[in-house]
């Protein structure tokens, strides 16, 4: 029998990426994300649910998301469910913790120029090139944005 391992999470990061480098050159990166839900009840009260996420990004992926987050940012990411297990040294009972690992992401919001929030975000991040996202105030003052988007659809 086959299986499947796959995972789709979007929300924001709960603190400063945390890297570390392996002997044989490679990069740990570790976040925290929490994903929000609302719902509403049988009431009709609001409701929020808050998940906390455990995320390791190796490698590129994980140089590229220690470059350019920060607590706070806004992240969507697709990777595996991790499953580890070790002995706690203080008591020596086992210990379990189900994490994700990052294969791919892409930046949600992000940052202007001027250093504010943007709604907007980049294409899709691939491991192998992490540059900075281009500018997203390429369009004159002068020209609607609306006309620009216009001018790019191929049919």
């Amino acid at each position: 029998m086959s299986s499947f391992n796959k995972v789709i999470l979007m929300g924001n990061l709960t603190r400063d990426p945390e890297t570390r480098v392996t002997p044989n050159g490679v990069t740990i990166c570790k976040i925290g994300l929490a994903v929000n839900r609302t719902y509403k009840t049988g009431d009709g009260e609001k409701k929020d649910e808050v998940t906390f996420v455990d995320c390791d990004a190796i490698g590129k992926t994980g140089e590229a998301i220690a470059s350019w987050m920060s607590k706070g940012s806004g992240i969507l990411i697709e990777g595996r469910l991790r499953f580890d297990q070790w002995e706690d040294k203080t008591t020596g009972q086992l210990r379990s913790k189900l994490g994700v690992v990052i294969e791919h992401f892409n930046f949600v919001g992000g940052r202007s120029e001027d250093g504010s929030e943007s709604s907007e975000s980049p294409a899709r991040q691939d491991p192998a090139n992490h540059a900075k996202p281009a500018s997203r105030n390429t369009v004159p003052r002068t020209q609607s944005r609306q006309n620009s988007i216009d001018d790019d659809v191929p049919f």
